[in-house]
């Protein structure tokens, strides 16, 4: 699945994304996430405080609980306002 990292969440890793393949014990966003955070440390930083998150799957928001199964693209960015 291709990775896409937004401002805070693009910082904390040093890049703007990555291809990953989760495997088959990841059904949903927070799985995804749990998943993730245990890689390496830089991940664990970016996805430390997930209240702070916000999910796209194939360009969809979606919440914590939804299913990554059959998405091609996950991005992962910080609360956006407006102004």
């Amino acid at each position: 699945m291709k990775l896409v990292y937004f401002a805070r969440v693009r910082e904390a890793m040093g890049s703007d994304g990555e291809e990953m393949e989760f495997p088959a014990s990841v059904l949903t966003v927070g799985d995804a996430i749990d998943w993730l955070a245990a890689q390496s440390p830089r991940h664990a930083e970016a996805f430390a405080d997930r209240s702070k998150l916000r999910f796209a799957l194939d360009q969809r928001m979606v919440k914590f609980d939804a299913p990554v199964t059959g998405a091609t693209e996950f991005a992962i960015f910080p609360p956006v306002t407006g102004g």
